[in-house]
């Protein structure tokens, strides 16, 4: 099926009209009132946030939080956090993010990637754990909106048991419309340019949001969005990510040349979707997995630290909410970078935190950083069309990898980038932060920009904050990396 037969209309009030059937003056006035009849019908608004538990002081930046209802009925509440760019917020681009997953909160970006919070890695001794002001945020260049999607994503929440669905397809249809809803309620931002970022699985739906967007900009649908382009970090794409986790390992030193060899003879560069009748290939991804255990695929210099959180966050009566603190509750040793997950938890399940955030009392269970077990459909099983089609289009794109990441190796992304066939502006190079190399970058005609985070992992911002700030501010502004 041809990919705009597979597309369904964006669900929201639809107050745009076509020239050709009426007049101009008939359409503005008709635009007018359809907006009155808008701003009256889907009243909200977000709530400025002064003060946050675990801060020591007022918060040195501007923080709103609120939420957009979304769906046909808006049975989905998508909660969000927006942070004004701390230069000029007034002529700044605006950024759109959407932490991956799916179902990983937007907090998870916020304080651990690219937002002005951080939590201090301290034990903890039943306080409240403490934040602190991040000096490399992406808020120093642009305002951002860090939005909970799917539902059952952080705080967002379903009011209705027919909204607890979450699919690729849903996901971009919400993203749309949260935005479009939230800039008619911000309407300084309505000339700001935009962007839509995110990482790991926010490569799926990401490249499809950005096209839904633009098809309804030339459609007239309002407001209009200013939008210039997308990034991604560490994005899963096509699918077949997994296969370039065989050569990845080989070149980083963890699996013999043997083992390599015997693998591609064997398996013949499929190792995503192993022939259970294909003996020798199975033999060699078993000697595979068994030496990249123990070994953290998020980032292979990282030590392995595994731990154990089993509960969910849904109200939904099929997805129970349980204690956050249980038996079933493993912790991470202080010396591992989980363990600030784990802080993450405590405080945002604090009834004084979701107070000063203006949660909504009653509306979820216990908050998770992530709820991977609640089911999502994915029914968009690649983007890369997408990608094809919005370099026709002209929209700018930075695709960027953390290279010690072995989840989505950059080889992968490298990969797919390389097969779009785009001529090469700005050849293989070097890219530097405080006259150190910072990575490697290659853009090409299509206005793509292609990097590595040298020392990255699969959040390439979490392991190095001022290194990725660098690279954003300076894509940003049109300089050459």
């Amino acid at each position: 099926m041809e990919m705009l037969e597979r597309e369904t209309p964006l669900k929201m009030v639809n107050f745009s009209a076509s020239y050709s059937n009426y007049s101009f003056m008939c359409y503005g006035l008709l635009l007018l009132l359809l907006l009155s009849l808008f701003f009256f019908q889907f009243a909200w608004c977000g709530s400025t946030v002064k003060f946050l538990p675990g801060f020591e002081g007022p918060l040195p930046f501007v923080l709103e939080t609120g939420y957009v209802g979304v769906g046909e009925s808006e049975d989905v509440q998508a909660f969000y956090y927006f942070i004004e760019s701390e230069n000029n917020p007034k002529e700044d681009p605006l950024m759109l993010w959407l932490t991956g997953g799916p179902g990983c909160s937007a907090l998870s970006g916020l304080v651990l990637e690219i937002g002005p919070l951080g939590f201090k890695y301290e034990e903890y001794d039943g306080i409240l754990p403490n934040l602190f002001y991040r000096q490399h945020s992406w808020t120093k260049v642009s305002s951002i909106i860090f939005v909970d999607l799917p539902v059952f994503t952080g705080f967002t929440y379903a009011t209705t048991e027919s909204a607890a669905q979450r699919s690729d397809w849903i996901l971009v249809h919400q993203l749309h419309q949260f935005l479009r809803k939230w800039l008619i309620d911000h309407p300084t931002f309505l000339s700001n340019q935009v962007y839509i970022g995110g990482d790991s699985y926010s490569g799926i739906p990401i490249p499809v949001i950005v096209q839904e967007i633009s098809q309804a900009n030339e459609k007239g649908v309002q407001p209009w969005i200013n939008l210039q382009g997308y990034l991604l970090g560490n994005a899963a794409t096509t699918g077949s990510e997994y296969n370039y986790r065989i050569p990845f390992s080989h070149g980083m030193g963890l699996i013999s040349d043997e083992l390599y060899e015997s693998l591609q003879k064997n398996c013949k560069g499929e190792y995503t979707k192993v022939d259970e009748k294909n003996v020798l290939c199975s033999r060699d991804m078993e000697s595979f997995n068994e030496v990249l255990s123990g070994v953290n695929t998020a980032h292979i210099l990282d030590p392995s630290c595994e731990w154990l959180d089993t509960e969910t966050s849904s109200p939904i009566k099929k997805y129970p909410s349980t204690n956050f603190l249980n038996t079933r509750l493993k912790l991470p040793s202080l010396s591992c970078r989980s363990y600030v997950y784990f802080l993450c938890g405590l405080w945002a399940n604090d009834e004084n935190v979701r107070t000063a955030l203006h949660i909504r009392q009653g509306s979820i269970g216990k908050w998770r950083r992530c709820t991977f077990d609640i089911p999502h459909k994915k029914d968009i099983p690649s983007s890369f069309e997408y990608h094809v089609n919005l370099s026709r289009m002209g929209y700018r794109s930075l695709i960027y990898s953390g290279d010690h990441d072995l989840l989505v190796p950059f080889l992968a992304s490298q990969a797919w980038v390389k097969s779009l066939n785009y001529s090469i502006v700005d050849d293989w190079r070097q890219w530097y932060t405080n006259g150190q190399v910072a990575g490697y970058t290659r853009t090409y005609s299509n206005r793509m920009t292609f990097a590595t985070v040298k020392g990255g992992g699969h959040t390439a911002p979490e392991y190095k904050p001022e290194q990725c700030l660098a690279m954003y501010s300076r894509w940003l502004s049109n300089r050459a990396l």
